[in-house]
């Protein structure tokens, strides 16, 4: 790739590219360009083109051959690919869609307004404006909206010699040739075979006698975190997409499927902490406030409950003052612990390996590391509180107070998430707020009503 070293892009590389680029515009240096353009990554020079002008974009397109535009707009962010093809000629668009694959092509369609995506559709080939209908009716997290349909599929009394003509006819139009997939003469999907078979068969072997039978296959309406586990459990390079009749639709790549992975986890990790994922670090701030107020909502409401428990011994408390000192602890503690539960019951539902049906025993196994957890921790806290305070009792209700509430922890953080998935809410949007409420609640009331209970022995 030219004279390629840095792969990671920093602020001084950015400043780099971007005064190599705009010295090329000002010369109007088309062979620079091209120079230029093979020496960095496409996601580098997007980045960079992210923060020009229109009237500096639009320079920069005169200067760039159509295959280096297709290559920079698929690395290219959503607002940038819409500005991009906004700021270009309709009919060169089509042109640079030429040299994308389907499924790269939907999701920019996917993404422009109404009137430009009827425009550009009037310009297209039937055949192309067919396949590109049918992806867009999928949902965009589904096997549909994410397959490809730049494959090769062959018939299964193809010999070898005929499959590796027709290859090497198709092969360069097509996204994925190492794995090929095998057809009936009804066009229904019956294998699938590895394009190292076919080099090492003899010429006169058919297709259906060396590919794999036993396949692993989605609808298209499969979720894609569905699809992604599959590919992940079995390590396919590739899961082909059929419709009920099994005919083949499309494919999912692994390079899909790794930007679902980060997908999929960037939202579960924003959903935990109540953010939307359509939010963004430098977003307006308006959007922000709109998406996270709700949540916040919602947190406020858990603390007024959380309050309300507290005033219930207010009495207790005036009685005893190091009673507030103490009882942060304890709900603090419980939170963290059902926190770590949470995290790893909600891992485990995102990789299918847990459901409320089969797996709800594992409960008890969360009541045991409760129990060890509150005894050692409670332990520790109430020897803490006996030597600050020389109650041996306020020692023994914290040890209590701590067990218990760890335990009721472990048995939210694991039962929760599973609760709320068989209602069909998003385990990670929820389960934090819930989990974090009750072990404040029951935190302050079990180490308070106790407090009330043996008040004579802590005054």
């Amino acid at each position: 790739m030219g004279e390629l070293k840095i792969q990671v892009m920093n602020d001084e590389l950015i400043e780099i590219i971007t005064k190599k680029i705009k010295d090329i515009i000002e010369k109007n240096d088309k062979f620079k360009m091209n120079e230029l353009l093979n020496s960095y990554y496409p996601i580098d020079v997007a980045e960079v083109i992210d923060e020009f002008e229109d009237s500096e974009i639009i320079n920069f397109y005169a200067l760039v051959d159509d295959k280096e535009i297709s290559d920079i707009l698929e690395q290219a962010d959503e607002d940038l690919q819409v500005r991009m093809i906004d700021l270009i000629d309709n009919y060169r668009a089509i042109f640079i869609f030429s040299h994308m694959s389907n499924d790269e092509v939907v999701d920019i369609l996917g993404n422009l307004p109404i009137n430009k995506r009827k425009t550009l559709f009037k310009l297209m080939k039937e055949s192309e404006l067919r396949t590109i209908q049918s992806l867009l009716g999928y949902d965009e997290d589904t096997a549909g909206g994410i397959m490809s349909t730049e494959y090769i599929a062959l018939y299964e009394d193809f010999s070898v010699e005929e499959a590796l003509r027709k290859i090497k006819k198709i092969g360069p139009r097509s996204e994925v040739i190492e794995v090929l997939f095998i057809l009936n003469r009804k066009r229904q999907l019956i294998g699938i075979a590895d394009l190292r078979d076919i080099l090492i068969a003899d010429d006169d072997v058919k297709l259906i006698d060396i590919c794999e039978k036993n396949l692993i296959t989605v609808a298209p309406e499969t979720d894609q975190e569905s699809v992604a586990l599959l590919v992940s459990k079995y390590d396919l390079k590739v899961i082909p997409v059929i419709s009920k009749k099994n005919s083949l639709l499309g494919i999912v790549t692994v390079d899909d499927v790794i930007d679902v992975i980060v997908e999929e986890n960037t939202e579960d990790i924003l959903h935990m902490a109540g953010v939307s994922e359509g939010e963004t670090i430098n977003g307006s701030i308006g959007g922000s406030i709109k998406k996270r107020i709700p949540w916040l909502c919602v947190n406020l409401i858990t603390a007024f409950l959380a309050a309300i428990t507290v005033s219930m011994f207010e009495s207790t408390i005036e009685q005893v003052v190091a009673l507030a000192a103490a009882m942060p602890i304890v709900t603090g503690m419980g939170g963290n612990a059902g926190s770590q539960t949470l995290s790893l019951t909600i891992r485990h539902i995102a990789l299918g390996e847990l459901s409320l049906k089969n797996d709800w025993k594992i409960v008890f196994k969360e009541i045991c590391i409760g129990l060890i957890h509150g005894l050692v921790i409670g332990l520790i806290a109430g020897s803490i509180l006996y030597i600050k305070y020389g109650n041996i009792y306020l020692g023994i209700i914290m040890m209590i107070a701590m067990t218990v509430n760890l335990i009721i922890a472990g048995i939210t953080g694991y039962l929760v998430p599973l609760i709320l998935k068989a209602a069909k809410v998003d385990p990670a949007l929820a389960s934090s707020i819930f989990v974090t409420a009750i072990t404040d609640i029951f935190g302050f009331m079990i180490f308070l009503g106790l407090a009330k209970m043996f008040i004579s022995y802590l005054i």
